[in-house]
């Protein structure tokens, strides 16, 4: 299994990440947290928040048509699991997000640049088990 890292694509990936959680801190008051933003959209408690909820999700959905716009290509996705393994990854990470007070992209972007006591403990969590993951599925399992 070969793993390819892009720098560029990355460091702009990173870039506009960090713009996106910058603005929504600044216009809204509100963390980057992608869980979250798609639970308070399906769950929605308060009606004021579903516009800008809203416009983020559709905003991830439509990502890649206009990465396509832009290069004439798009990213190469290779999923070698099955749609019921994907289901029940997303299940299980849900559940952890949940566990954890947030997903790793409200932890690890805006939390940790907020010195939160909580993603402080959360993120070296989330690496850690990752780490653990990769090693057991790559060495142990031999996948």
């Amino acid at each position: 299994m070969e793993t390819a890292f892009t720098p560029f694509a990355s460091f702009g990936g990173g870039l506009a990440i960090g713009l996106g959680a910058v603005l929504l801190m600044l216009g809204l008051g509100r963390i980057l947290g992608a869980t979250g933003i798609m639970s308070g959209l399906v769950f929605a408690e308060n009606r004021a928040e579903f516009g800008w909820r809203a416009a983020m999700v559709v905003g991830m959905i439509l990502a890649p048509g206009l990465i396509f716009a832009m290069t004439g290509t798009t990213p190469e996705v290779n999923v070698p699991v099955s749609p019921a393994m994907i289901a029940i990854g997303g299940v299980v990470v849900g559940l952890g997000a949940s566990l954890g007070s947030g997903c790793t992209s409200g932890h690890g972007v805006c939390g940790l640049s907020r010195l939160s006591v909580r993603s402080l403990v959360a993120v070296p969590t989330f690496m850690a088990t990752a780490a653990i993951t990769v090693f057991l599925i790559r060495h142990v399992f031999g996948g």
